[in-house]
C-alpha cells in the first residue's frame, strides 16, 4: 500500500538534509493536490527512469559522453524539456502533472534529472544558480554543469547562461555552491507559492507553506513566512503561533528573532 503522502513528507523532515529520494519526495508532494490519485504508474516510471539511467550510462568513459547519455534518457527516450510557452502554470512544479506533460519549470525537470544521474552512477547536486536551477555532475574526478531546463546542455567554461538563468556568470560563486535535496524540495514548493501570492490565493499560498514546514520544521524563516501568510489571510491565531516557532528556534538577537519579536507584538495590538 502506497504510504501516505503527508505522512511520508513529515518524516522526511524528521531525518535531515539529505540525500534523500528526491524524485519521490517531489512526487508526494504533488500527491497532496491529487487526492485518491494512484502513485504507482508514476512510481513506475521513476523507476524506469533509472533503469534506462543505468543502462545507457554504463559504459561512460568520460564525463561528457556520460551527461549526453543521460541526456538522451531524459530528452530522446522521454522527451523532457522546459516548459517555454506556459512557464508560470503552477502545473510545472507539479510532478503529476510535469511527468504526464514532460514539461516544467527549471527545478522540477532538475529533481528527475537528479534522480537518473544519481541511478546512472554520477554525483549529483542542485546549485544555488540566481533566477534558475543547474545541476553539477561529478564522475570519476571530473564535474560538469548541465541546465536541465535546456536539454541537458553542458555549460562550459566561457559559455554563456542560457535564456531564463538570471544575472551572474560562471565566475558567479552560487553557481558552484551546492544545496541539499532539502534545499531543491523547499525551492519547488516556493514556486507554487509565490505564484499562489501573485494570483491573491491567500489560503493557497498558506498551504503551501504550511507543506514547505513538513520538511523543514526547524527552520525559522520559514515560520516567520508562514506566520505573515497567516496574518494576511487572517488566521490571527495561528500566525501568532507561528511567530512564536520563530522567536523558538531564531537566535535572539538574530534578525528573523527580532522581525518575529515586531510582528507578534504588531499582532497582539490587533488582538486586544
Amino acid at each position: 500500500m502506497t504510504q501516505d503522502p503527508a505522512d511520508y513528507l513529515h518524516r522526511l523532515g524528521e531525518t535531515g538534509d539529505g540525500p534523500h529520494d528526491i524524485a519521490r519526495a517531489a512526487l508526494m508532494f504533488a500527491a497532496l493536490d491529487h487526492s485518491g490519485r494512484q502513485l504507482s504508474s508514476y512510481e513506475d516510471h521513476l523507476q524506469e527512469i533509472a533503469n534506462h539511467a543505468r543502462e545507457d550510462t554504463r559504459l561512460m568513459l568520460h564525463m561528457e559522453d556520460g551527461a549526453r547519455a543521460l541526456a538522451f534518457v531524459m530528452v530522446g527516450r522521454y522527451g523532457y524539456d522546459g516548459d517555454r510557452f506556459s512557464y508560470d502554470d503552477p502545473s510545472n512544479a507539479d510532478l503529476i502533472s510535469v511527468i504526464e506533460r514532460r514539461r516544467g519549470l527549471p527545478v522540477a525537470i532538475g529533481i528527475l534529472y537528479l534522480h537518473a544521474a544519481r541511478a546512472a552512477g554520477f554525483e549529483a547536486v542542485g546549485l544555488n544558480s540566481p533566477g534558475h536551477f543547474l545541476i553539477r555532475l561529478t564522475f570519476r574526478g571530473h564535474a560538469a554543469l548541465i541546465d536541465p531546463f535546456n536539454g541537458a546542455q553542458i555549460i562550459r567554461e566561457g559559455l554563456a547562461l542560457p535564456p531564463r538563468t538570471g544575472t551572474g556568470s560562471l565566475d558567479d560563486p552560487r553557481l558552484s555552491t551546492p544545496v541539499s535535496d532539502i534545499e531543491v524540495l523547499l525551492r519547488l514548493q516556493n514556486n507554487l507559492k509565490l505564484r499562489a501570492i501573485n494570483a491573491g490565493e491567500k489560503q493557497r499560498a498558506v498551504e503551501i507553506g504550511t507543506r514547505m514546514l513538513m520538511i523543514a520544521p526547524k527552520r525559522a524563516d520559514l515560520w516567520l513566512d508562514i506566520a505573515r501568510l497567516n496574518e494576511a489571510s487572517g488566521a490571527l491565531g495561528a500566525a501568532q503561533k507561528a511567530y512564536e516557532s520563530c522567536m523558538s528556534l531564531a537566535m535572539p538577537k538574530d534578525g528573523l528573532h527580532n522581525e518575529a519579536a515586531l510582528g507578534l507584538h504588531a499582532l497582539k495590538r490587533r488582538l486586544n
